[in-house]
């Protein structure tokens, strides 16, 4: 598996306003869903956008929000920062004119690197321009690594990137957190609940990020915390899964997919079309409103946003089921307490049972060496017994954000498979 080991990116964006006098320019046309009169409210301003990956691979999250603001002429002005070249990156071609034409090779987490990132030309007038919003949706992404990776390449990242914004007045300042911050609960977990054993080392920079930040003076903080984002070209948590299917789907004689744990255990998700709606959404909100509704000026703004899925290993075991015709199902009680005692070596067994058998298919189909994130690789923090559970009511009613994709489906996941076809990365 290619791992991105990268930040991802994050993202910056300046309204332009008109004054009483100057002559009025349409708003841009935009390609909304239908039924969705929230997302028509978005272009009301013509907007410029700075666009900050900052290590590798450019984010998933971060190449779609790109294509969302070009594609919908949400922007005057797109860039794009990362370490890594676009032509690097493994864009879907639909993320090329956006993240290509617009790019700027930089490192956002390092403080000599924010002038170049920031600095705007001036307008005709000659006056000084900045950006208005910023998106950060940027950390490292792989799992299991050493704490110090994730506080230089999350942490540091949204810290510097954080008070540059300040300094410069940003209306809006959205973090992209993660749902991993909360305890493990079955039950819907609300922004206030808490956040003293976040699942995964990952999970414990972006909270760390998340509370320090809210104590730079002047930022104007909004963070989104997601559950696991699938949708085209998705790898990690539901790309491994599918690879893992998929090499189950190849065996002769046919042997059952199985789960550690339960049905039961919670695996929320949201598709990354919401993702970045909410993403936007959350900037419009925030460069209008100092605090939630009736709460405190001190009071920090957090938001769940997860669909309506409730999506869960059984959920996604019976979708597999369905797509790949071979038999799902869970291990047993005697099994689960090993694997509680020794997950390591269980990792280690499952990933050396079924590696090969990847590579095998990869080979056969042409389709190794491609940049492809798809691997059966399966990573000790992410099978540990940890639900995963969140409750977006607030983001649904305090910003009026309704996910067009209500939960994850066999035809949701068939689209995901038919765009890694279209990269030929499934063999």
């Amino acid at each position: 598996m290619k791992h991105m080991q990268g930040t991802g990116f994050g993202a910056a964006v300046e309204t332009l306003r008109q004054s009483s006098k100057a002559k009025a320019h349409p708003v841009p046309t935009r390609k909304v869903p239908s039924g969705s009169p929230e997302d028509r409210k978005l272009a009301q301003d013509v907007k410029e956008f700075w666009n900050a990956p900052a290590h590798t691979s450019q984010g998933y999250i971060g190449r779609f929000l790109a294509t969302y603001i070009h594609t919908n002429n949400l922007a005057s002005t797109l860039r794009l920062i990362d370490k890594q070249l676009p032509q690097l990156a493994s864009l879907a071609p639909e993320h090329e004119e956006a993240c290509s034409k617009n790019f700027l090779q930089a490192d956002a987490s390092r403080e000599q690197s924010q002038p170049r990132i920031f600095d705007l030309p001036p307008n005709p007038e000659g006056r000084k321009r900045e950006f208005d919003y910023v998106f950060n949706c940027g950390g490292e992404t792989r799992f299991s690594q050493e704490d110090e990776v994730y506080k230089m390449r999350s942490y540091q990242l949204s810290l510097t990137v954080g008070k540059e914004a300040a300094k410069r007045g940003v209306k809006a300042f959205i973090e992209c957190s993660t749902g991993q911050v909360y305890n493990p609960s079955r039950s819907p977990q609300k922004e206030t609940d808490k956040t003293s054993k976040p699942h995964t080392k990952q999970a414990k920079w972006k909270l760390q990020a998340e509370e320090d930040l809210a104590k730079v003076p002047g930022l104007r903080l909004c963070v989104l915390r997601l559950p696991h984002v699938y949708g085209p070209y998705a790898g990690r948590w539901l790309g491994t899964q599918l690879a893992l299917a998929r090499v189950y789907q190849s065996r002769e004689p046919k042997e059952t997919m199985k789960w550690l744990w339960s049905s039961e255990l919670r695996t929320n998700t949201l598709h990354v079309e919401d993702a970045v709606r909410a993403l936007w959404m959350a900037a419009e909100w925030r460069r209008k409103n100092d605090k939630l509704p009736s709460g405190s000026s001190n009071e920090r703004i957090v938001f769940n946003v997860v669909d309506k899925g409730a999506t869960s290993q059984g959920s996604m075991a019976a979708i597999i089921r369905q797509i790949f015709n071979i038999e799902t199902g869970f291990q047993n009680t005697l099994v689960n307490a090993f694997a509680k005692m020794n997950l390591e070596h269980v990792v280690d067994d499952v990933n050396d049972d079924t590696l090969d058998d990847w590579a095998d298919l990869q080979e056969a189909a042409g389709a190794r060496d491609n940049g492809s994130p798809l691997s059966p690789f399966m990573e000790k923090e992410l099978l540990r017994d940890a639900d995963l559970s969140m409750d977006g009511g607030r983001f649904e009613q305090v910003v009026g954000f309704r996910p067009l994709h209500e939960k994850m489906t066999k035809e949701e996941v068939q689209a995901v498979i038919e765009s890694y076809k279209r990269m030929n990365w499934w063999p």
